[in-house]
């Protein structure tokens, strides 16, 4: 159960076997259904959840109703809204497992404690959150910058294995396009795929 969330762990720090049974003591497994909301916008985040299995995305829905998709996160990534979680306050979004998902969830307590007896772990942490920033500065570059082509072709780059798991227009809302949109696009890159030689 623990295998995948330590090698994660691995990549940036080493840990010996008590440390690794400190870790994973202070883990809490679910299993959560398909359509499962994990945090509501209002509610304070309790988790930093890793994803063993499954899907999920991060999203906002703004004063017209429309769902605006902020990530999706899947197998070997980590899942929260980092602001409510740290400082406690209500969050703006919602976490919602698209498929049935089995997730590792570390609670702000569980957290402090696991910093306070493997101090380490503060290097972890950090590495997740300047990727989360990276990506974040990124995406608004290239929503700045970028045709929805190119948006595109940036999602699929960073979410390999997510297109064929959610629906199109979960997709498009992620890129700020249509769905319609998304059609096309994916017909002139079938396009350009059968006339390549």
């Amino acid at each position: 159960m623990f295998e995948n969330i330590l090698l994660n762990v691995s990549r940036n720090i080493t840990l010996t076997d008590d440390e690794k049974a400190t870790f994973t003591g202070l883990l809490e497994r679910k299993l959560v259904p398909r359509k499962t909301v994990l945090l509501r916008a209002g509610d304070i985040c309790q988790f930093e959840a890793y994803i063993v299995k499954g899907c999920a995305r991060i999203y906002h829905v703004d004063i017209n109703g429309c769902e605006i998709i902020l990530s999706f996160a899947v197998e070997d990534w980590w899942i929260s809204d980092l602001a409510s979680f740290h400082e406690q306050k209500p969050s703006t979004f919602f976490i919602e497992a698209l498929e049935k998902t089995e997730i590792l969830m570390l609670s702000p307590q569980n957290k402090q404690r696991l910093l306070r007896e493997v101090p380490k772990f503060e290097r972890v942490f950090r590495i997740l959150i300047q990727r989360s920033l990276y990506t974040t500065q990124n995406r608004l570059l290239s929503t700045i910058g970028k045709s929805a082509m190119e948006r595109y072709l940036e999602f699929v780059d960073l979410y390999p294995t997510v297109p064929p798991r959610v629906p199109q227009y979960q997709i498009a809302s992620y890129i700020g396009v249509s769905p319609e949109f998304i059609s096309i696009i994916r017909r002139r890159l079938a396009s350009k795929t059968d006339q390549a030689p």
